[in-house]
């Protein structure tokens, strides 16, 4: 079966639970590198002995990722509609290309917020001075 013997929103959908999965595990791990620099790099620059990070904490950010996940998945309706748009004569290279240009993105943004928070605290600590 080729790409043209697929519709686009077959096609998309038969990758959805692998972009999902890959959201989860990005979402984890960034998670996990946000607590380190919170635990690790924070208290140098705040002046604090001790950073919590408690279950309410954890629950409010899997909801709030969670959230964020369904919204990932309302923008993956982009990749079918581009197609319809943009009407590519290499149909199953522009879908591999947009969804790995979208997959990428949506696993790689989850860790922009450690990364800045790292940034912050390395390079600009007077940031957090009043």
């Amino acid at each position: 079966m080729t790409a043209l013997d697929t519709s686009p929103l077959a096609w998309w959908g038969a990758r959805r639970l692998r972009y999902n999965i890959g959201l989860a595990l990005a979402g984890v791990l960034a998670f996990f590198c946000y607590v380190v620099v919170c635990l690790t790099l924070l208290p140098h620059v705040l002046d604090v002995s001790e950073i919590k990070v408690t279950v309410f904490t954890t629950l409010f950010q899997a909801v709030g990722y969670l959230f964020m996940m369904g919204v990932a998945n309302v923008l993956y309706y982009l990749g079918p509609l581009s197609e319809r748009v943009v009407r590519p004569a290499n149909v199953e290279g522009y879908r591999q290309a947009c969804y790995r240009l979208g997959f990428w993105f949506s696993v790689v943004l989850p860790f922009s917020i450690p990364v800045l928070l790292t940034v912050l605290v390395l390079f600009f600590p007077g940031y957090w001075k009043h």
